[in-house]
């Protein structure tokens, strides 16, 4: 249900970080490279102790490569971010932060000579700037609040910052002599987000700049009740500065109540420092629009745009627009492939971008001249971002089988050199499994690539059991990521064979493959799943009688539906943020534009086919069918997939007689980001799976 970007997964973290409100060293928190692991195989303590790198930033002068890495420990229940700086040949690389309330948004001022940072060491999260040597470090803002992500302007004469603005009253503000009320009142869509009540609105604000000093800010949508950047995933990516530093892109869907729960139109908008003036730079395109860079010579934008309102896993489309002349131009046309991550080249002749095929994460280019797009990059990784450095390009890339690094990558032969080696430490002491990959034929005689994990010490003589990774999304990937809850290698390492299938509805197999799954749940994918099982199945290491099916979100949901139709198959299944009524799904969720669309509509619709179909396969309904051992998973902060949802399934399998456990986080959304939460998470996990796979 929705891609979730890198950006937004270090902003839930930060919420965990920002618990700290005065400086707490501890070794656990500033990260350790000298950590002695007691097995070479994976534990739930280990996945939680590599160090999460990201948001790589070049120097001006394009010769030092900024980044932070985030650390988690388990006896403090939190994370903490650190700031590095490396050479951009990989040499000389140094922590130039080392403290316990984290540093976050941390980007090179204009000049080179600075480098600004949000932390929050005085209680609020506020801009600070420091050298490149960690020293000299002295606050620049003062904002009553505190702020979230800004960016310099291009001059450095001015900052923009993004702070929450209170727009709406409270039963508070209605009744001023009931101020201890806990109550809401609601008279529109759009109450809750994901995981959090709608109580206030993200502006962008801008003020004058003076070395280490921020003026005055100004608002400049006052009194706007929408958010830049978008909820609850986008971040400083979907707002620019123009490089002549006299306007700001924005990327906002400028809707409220219903009209903003049914429709993902947003749009980037132009706001002119000088006039206060606003324009609407994509009107008339009507899905998403965002993510705005600029050419060098600030005389053309690029963005990424989808095509139709209401569908937010449609084509990522790669669109410029020529700012002298106004013409729009859509580059992807017959590229049957998303576009994200977009950076122009040095000299604005081309546009490096990442892109899925089949199921993996590569660059590309993107000449301008003649519309000529160009693969740079071939392996079994995933890049996630990519700027050109000079005569080099400064990716980041991640495996199934390693956590996010920074390399070198020469853009005419694609060849990569690693230079952060963040977690080399633990990789050198850990042994992981073979990551291989298959093509299986499906019930409806088409290509399907499968991942196979094996465990580490795989010995093709012996018999594994085997579990069938259901992904979420439902349009998720199933590429080369690392995660640190879903990791191949942690099931790996506890003697399981992995079968994750990139079955109907994935990107990365182009647009056909990928939307048939809307108005089919329940149909060809969940083929697609048995296909996966079914074929690897038959290899003579893998124990048929001792298989196991899990998935979280829409692979959750996928479980659910699997219990009451593997005919025997399956031993054991768990299910972590399940859709398992889609009728109270439908009048639960909060974003309606994707019920509206995957499912086709509303239930009470009789006359829609799609929707029927849809609703007719919602696995409450074949509960009577359920046989197997099922493990639910469920989040309180969960408004995506609201908990009853697994407490139902849990206790429809209770009353069925089937054996069944349901761990429960009252502090959790979609996802487990706190460490202990994690850690209980992982041990359950495979104790349930253990319980009925191998005893």
């Amino acid at each position: 249900m929705r891609k979730i970007t890198l950006f937004a997964l270090m902003l839930s973290f930060l919420s965990i970080s920002v618990m700290a409100q005065k400086p707490l060293i501890k070794e656990e928190l500033i990260g350790r490279h000298d950590i002695k692991l007691e097995s070479e195989i994976m534990t739930p303590e280990v996945l939680w102790s590599f160090g999460r790198l990201g948001d790589i930033q070049v120097s001006p002068d394009g010769k030092q490569i900024l980044y932070g890495v985030s650390y988690y420990s388990k006896d403090m229940n939190r994370s903490n971010r650190e700031l590095f700086v490396i050479d951009i040949d990989g040499k000389n690389q140094k922590q130039i932060t080392n403290t316990g309330f984290g540093e976050y948004n941390a980007v090179w001022r204009p000049d080179g000579k600075k480098i600004g940072f949000i932390c929050a060491a005085d209680g609020e999260m506020q801009i600070w700037e420091m050298d490149a040597t960690g020293e000299n470090r002295e606050q620049v803002s003062y904002v009553k609040g505190g702020l979230g992500g800004f960016k310099y302007s291009p001059d450095q004469n001015q900052i923009l910052f993004i702070k929450e603005v209170k727009l709406d009253e409270t039963v508070a503000d209605m009744y001023t002599d009931l101020p201890k009320s806990s109550g809401r009142v609601n008279n529109d869509l759009m109450y809750r987000h994901w995981d959090h009540w709608v109580d206030s609105y993200t502006h962008i604000f801008v003020a004058p700049y003076v070395l280490n000093k921020m003026g005055k800010e100004v608002d400049i949508m006052p009194g706007e009740k929408w958010e830049t950047p978008m909820k609850p995933f986008g971040g400083m990516e979907q707002i620019n500065w123009t490089p002549d530093g006299k306007t700001i892109a924005y990327t906002c869907r400028k809707k409220q109540g219903m009209e903003y729960s049914i429709s993902t139109n947003s749009d980037i908008y132009f706001y002119n420092i000088d006039t206060k003036k606003t324009t609407n730079m994509t009107e008339g395109m009507m899905g998403y629009d965002m993510a705005p860079v600029f050419s060098p010579d600030g005389k053309m934008m690029a963005w990424e745009s989808m095509e139709r309102d209401g569908y937010e896993a449609d084509k990522q489309r790669l669109f410029t627009l020529n700012l002298e002349t106004g013409e729009k131009t859509y580059h992807t046309e017959d590229f049957d492939q998303m576009a994200h991550g977009l950076s122009f080249s040095e000299d604005g002749k081309s546009i490096y971008f990442i892109s899925d095929w089949h199921a993996t994460d590569e660059i590309y280019q993107l000449t301008l001249k003649d519309n000529k797009i160009r693969k740079i990059t071939e392996g079994v990784h995933n890049y996630q971002a990519v700027t050109q450095a000079g005569k080099q390009l400064i990716a980041q890339r991640v495996s199934m089988s390693k956590p996010a690094e920074i390399y070198a990558v020469d853009p005419k032969t694609g060849k990569d050199t690693e230079l952060s080696f963040e977690n080399k430490h633990l990789l050198s002491q850990l042994k992981f499994g073979e990551v291989t990959k298959r093509w299986v034929e499906t019930t409806d005689n088409k290509q399907m690539l499968v991942w196979v994990i094996l465990p580490p010490n795989f010995d093709k003589s012996k018999k594994y059991p085997g579990l069938l990774y259901c992904q979420g999304g439902p349009q998720g990937t199933v590429s080369q990521f690392w995660s640190y809850r879903w990791n191949f290698q942690m099931m790996a390492a506890n003697d399981y064979v992995i079968v994750a299938p990139n079955r109907r509805g994935l990107p990365g197999f182009g647009q056909e493959w990928l939307e048939q799954i809307s108005g089919d749940y329940g149909g060809q994918n969940m083929k697609d799943y048995l296909a996966a099982i079914d074929n690897v199945k038959e290899e003579s290491w893998v124990d048929e009688t001792r298989l196991g099916a899990v998935g979280a979100s829409y692979g959750g949901f996928s479980v659910y539906w699997l219990a009451g139709h593997h005919n025997k198959r399956f031993k054991a299944f768990i299910a972590h943020d399940g859709m398992f009524n889609l009728e109270q799904q439908y009048l639960e969720t909060e974003e309606m534009w994707f019920v509206n669309w995957d499912l086709g509509g509303p239930f009470w619709d009789k006359h829609n086919h799609t929707a029927q179909r849809s609703y007719a396969n919602s696995p409450h309904n074949f509960v009577q069918y359920w046989d197997t051992p099922i493990m639910v998973i469920h989040g309180e902060l969960d408004y995506r997939i609201v908990a009853s949802q697994g407490m139902a399934a849990y206790n429809a399998a209770v009353l069925r007689g089937i054996p069944a456990e349901y761990l429960y986080f009252p502090d959790e959304n979609h996802w487990v980001l706190q460490p202990q939460n994690g850690i209980l998470w992982q041990r359950r996990f495979y104790n349930w799976l253990d319980k009925w796979l191998k005893e």
